[in-house]
């Protein structure tokens, strides 16, 4: 692994625990602030929303610095949010402070996945991006778990400050190892907010924003699942947990191979058939201790998998606003958490049980398959046409598909 890449490892790994870590704590957290968990829960939707919110907006604002700049700049935002987070003493504090931290998370992505990319070698641009990822998965597979079990035993602002401490050695690291690379993005934010113009960018935006919401609505409900149709004890759910993140940590890397070998939106498409076919069989599977396992670990590893492939479509998709737009693929996948949670709650609150989520998330991924193939549809259509094309062909096609076309089909 190249040290240049460490920084952004470790950025996904304080901003994957922060994201997760609160699912474990929103009980401790509603005890000591007097409110009910469903408000606590509310403070899970204020980082979702922060999001949404800084993923376009910060990538807009600071586009015209050096990269290395905006990550510093970003982590250091991230890292004091965190902190008001960990002292923050009431409610509402706790849930500002919480919409705050999330607003650098899609950036600090986002830039990363471009900075990745260019450290890269020819040919092995998603598999960079997948070890920026990786530390997102690695949040999961150790970070999230030991978040949960010192904020459990002990108080629930010391898995904020863990958060702190990761972010202050992320910050370290990009001083040290990260390279002072140019500025590449148009500095127009017209040039940038034309990536929006492009009908492949609305297809991309679809295929994360509905695809991925099919793991959200199997991992939202992966406690009652486990617990009440495999037969797991409630204290077998840290290690459950931990097993769906080593498929996750495992998943990410393999997926970055994957896109290198066949393009990223044949990746996309296949990966997000397989978890369709994962999640109807864990439907089935769930009552079986062992093999509920296996669909764990494998529905995780597939899942992440869609991490590298996915955020090397979209910035092979823009011209000129590369950053915006691997920074909206993360708006867009918050979008899916909150989606494929919200929909796959329904049918439980219809009393169609502990599985039926997994039926919403199958057809949440097949549907984003759908927006993946319409994607390399309309590629295919435009790649034929070119070369038979008058001269203003290629900017009409830039409008549609992108930049570099032949690399994202």
């Amino acid at each position: 692994m190249k040290k240049s890449l460490l920084p952004l490892m470790f950025g996904g790994l304080g901003i994957g625990i922060t994201e997760f870590v609160m699912m474990g704590l929103l009980e401790d957290i509603a005890r000591d602030l007097h409110i009910d968990i469903p408000s606590a829960g509310h403070l899970i939707a204020a980082y979702a929303l922060g999001v949404v919110i800084g993923a376009p907006l910060l990538v807009v604002i600071a586009g015209r610095y050096p990269p290395k700049r905006i990550l510093v700049g970003l982590m250091i935002l991230f890292t004091v949010f965190n902190a008001f987070s960990a002292f923050a003493p009431s409610y509402t504090s706790l849930l500002i402070s919480r919409l705050l931290a999330g607003l650098p998370h899609g950036a600090f992505f986002g830039v990363g996945s471009v900075v990745a990319s260019r450290l890269a070698q020819p040919g092995k641009e998603a598999q960079a991006i997948s070890l920026m990822f990786a530390g997102l998965t690695i949040a999961n597979l150790i970070g999230v778990p030991l978040g949960t079990y010192v904020g459990q035993q002990l108080v629930w602002r010391y898995s904020f400050a863990i958060v702190v401490l990761v972010g202050l050695v992320t910050l370290l690291s990009l001083n040290r190892w990260l390279p002072n690379l140019p500025v590449r993005q148009a500095g127009s934010v017209k040039t940038q907010l034309g990536f929006f113009r492009q009908r492949s960018a609305w297809l991309i935006i679809g295929m994360i924003a509905i695809g991925t919401g099919g793991l959200f609505s199997w991992y939202s409900y992966i406690s009652p699942l486990m617990t009440k149709v495999s037969g797991f004890a409630e204290t077998s759910m840290t290690y459950i947990l931990m097993l769906a993140g080593l498929g996750m940590f495992i998943g990410n890397l393999l997926g970055g191979r994957l896109a290198d070998l066949v393009s990223p939106a044949k990746a996309s498409m296949m990966l997000l058939i397989a978890m369709a076919i994962a999640l109807v069989s864990q439907q089935y599977l769930a009552v079986y201790p062992v093999p509920s396992l296996v669909m764990t670990f494998i529905i995780g590893g597939i899942a992440f998998a869609l991490s590298a492939p996915i955020q090397m479509l979209m910035i092979n998709t823009a011209k000129g606003s590369e950053m915006l737009a691997a920074s909206v693929s993360q708006a867009s996948f918050n979008i899916g958490n909150a989606l494929g949670a919200f929909l796959g709650g329904l049918p439980i609150a219809m009393g169609y049980g502990y599985t039926a989520p997994e039926w919403v998330g199958a057809a949440m991924a097949a549907i984003g398959a759908l927006f993946a193939l319409s994607f390399i549809t309309l590629q295919a259509r435009h790649l034929r046409v070119l070369p038979t094309a008058g001269p203003g062909a290629h900017k009409e096609a830039e409008k549609v598909i992108g930049s570099d076309p032949k690399a994202i089909f």
